[in-house]
């Protein structure tokens, strides 16, 4: 049994917390909290705002909203996941994968199968959430996406994102939701496979150059810990939002997708598969 619960928010009242929450969540960026008007036009208008509290103190947020989008060239209505926060205190205490189950509840029943939403590719913990856990797929790279932006996680670095595809009825999300084990691929099965491996350098530099895509599965490696490389080597970071935007940008061209996200004895691998098909 858990010492929380979460809760759809739709009041003035209900919402009060919300703004120190984004600010412990992500420091630094007191110009860019989203006030409370905007969540409630949002909600009035079929978007979602979902609170997790523990005796009554708000540890962690989601926020959506209905849009459009073209899918492989067709415009199609979706649900747009653009906030998901938990308190620091309660990082990897299961509060995200709960709160983005809740959220699929919700747009389910508004009659939509599809959520999207971006983060930062580089960042293995959302990786593993979004990926492994969810079972969303990804074909897309934005840079900059949000422009300069000013908190203490986001700043110093432009703002490239991956653009994630959340099929909510699909074979692959109802397997991951339910058996994770079952879902998830391990370097020891993927490595008896015909499959590209590109590594992180001894240095922690990324891999040189671009895959040479001669097999249908390739591994793409990212630090375990970026913003700690971040902070104590920005030019190391920097480097490395520059080359891991040219591999995902050409890798996608080439019709690959990101498919699994393996985190194994302090290793972390994009799994990117050709022709995806679910």
């Amino acid at each position: 049994m858990t010492d929380w619960e979460i809760r759809q928010l739709d009041t003035p009242e209900s919402l009060c917390q919300i703004g120190e929450l984004q600010d412990l969540i992500w420091p630094g960026s007191h110009h860019e909290i989203v006030p409370i008007h905007m969540f409630l036009a949002a909600i009035h208008n079929g978007g979602l705002v979902l609170g997790v509290f523990s005796k009554n103190r708000m540890i962690g947020m989601l926020f959506g909203f209905p849009g459009m989008g073209k899918i492989n060239g067709e415009l199609k209505v979706k649900h747009c996941s653009h906030m998901l926060g938990v308190h620091p205190d309660w990082r990897d205490s299961g509060l995200g994968f709960a709160l983005k189950c809740a959220q699929r509840h919700f747009v389910l029943t508004q009659g939509l199968n599809l959520i999207t939403w971006t983060y930062d590719p580089l960042l293995s913990r959302n990786a593993y959430l979004n990926i492994t856990k969810l079972g969303a797929v990804c074909n897309t790279y934005k840079r900059s996406v949000y422009g300069q932006m000013l908190d203490s996680i986001n700043a110093g670095l432009d703002s490239d994102r991956f653009v994630v595809e959340w099929w909510l009825d699909s074979c692959r999300v109802e397997t991951s939701l339910n058996d994770l084990q079952k879902h998830k691929k391990r370097m020891i099965d993927l490595l008896g496979m015909n499959i590209e491996v590109m590594a992180i350098s001894e240095d922690m530099h990324p891999a040189d150059g671009l895959p040479k895509l001669s097999q249908a599965l390739l591994l793409f490696e990212i630090p375990n810990d970026f913003l700690g490389l971040k902070a104590k080597d920005i030019l190391l970071a920097k480097d490395w939002r520059q080359s891991s935007r040219e591999i995902f940008e050409f890798v996608f061209a080439h019709g690959y997708s990101v498919i699994d996200f393996i985190y194994e004895n302090g290793h972390c691998y994009y799994v990117m598969e050709y022709n995806i098909q679910d």
